[in-house]
């Protein structure tokens, strides 16, 4: 089931679509539902260049949970979900090599420096469809160690290929009560599905997201159509992540939302 969702998602990603539609349009071109495939598919690239889509499709995901302006003056635990290394860059250049996520990285050595007591947990394998490559908790450990976080003080869960497996391993491993306060790091686009499938494992977690990518100002969103559909395809990944486990029954809400407070 992984390696068919990992296809799957793949061929649904909105740059994917497009292409599949336009291409089944230059094949069919002879008849006028093929003309019609052609010309949707360049109606959609050019209402992509020139309208915000890809803001206004991850923008609703990133604004679920909001940022912690307060911090909390006790914590018991800090973890922070894998999806920062270009694992096969790496592995290919034997070195650490972040992506866009990188900042959950960084964050969670500032909240390991802010708690000193805390116990702190990376959680991620490898997403890869072919397993056995590399190991994301390999290099996240030398970037910790060239930050001066010690290697003693963090957990990692390196099995984990999935977000709700980030949960349900990593649950298993560290066993936190449900009086603790952990604090969970990752993109702000992830936090909803992340939150639900943590919530699901039984795991109460104070969200913490960071790696925005949406902005208030839209007259100045990038005028690359590329960086555009990479927007735009990682949101896509998310609704449908989140309609996917919510349909297998991984977490309790399609769209997960902050817990009420008194």
């Amino acid at each position: 089931m992984f390696i068919i969702g990992k296809i799957l998602t793949m061929i649904m990603m909105p740059t994917a679509l497009l292409v599949e539609i336009l291409l089944i349009g230059l094949l069919l071109r002879r008849f006028l539902f093929g003309r019609a495939l052609v010309t949707f598919a360049a109606a959609a690239f050019a209402i992509c260049l020139f309208f915000p889509v890809d803001q206004w499709a991850i923008r609703p995901i990133e604004d679920r949970f909001p940022q912690v302006r307060t911090p909390p003056e006790h914590v018991d635990g800090i973890i922070v979900l894998g999806g920062s290394i270009d694992c096969l860059t790496s592995q290919d250049r034997q070195t650490p090599v972040t992506g866009a996520a990188g900042d959950r990285l960084t964050t969670f050595v500032a909240l390991a420096r802010r708690y000193p007591d805390a116990k702190l947990v990376f959680t991620g394998g490898s997403g890869d469809i072919e397993q056995g490559i590399t190991n994301e908790a390999k290099w996240v450990r030398l970037i910790f160690e060239s930050l001066g976080l010690s290697d003693d003080r963090v957990i990692y869960e390196n099995r984990s290929r999935t977000t709700r497996e980030n949960a349900t391993d990593s649950f298993a491993l560290v066993h936190p009560k449900p009086d603790e306060t952990w604090i969970l790091v990752t993109s702000a686009s992830h936090m909803p599905r992340s939150v639900g499938v943590f919530r699901k494992a039984g795991w109460r977690v104070l969200p913490w997201p960071v790696g925005y990518v949406s902005r208030d100002h839209i007259h100045n969103y990038s005028l690359s159509l590329g960086n555009r559909f990479a927007i735009l395809d990682w949101a896509a990944h998310e609704w449908i992540g989140m309609a996917a486990y919510r349909l297998r029954g991984w977490t309790d809400a399609f769209f997960p939302k902050p817990e009420k407070t008194d």
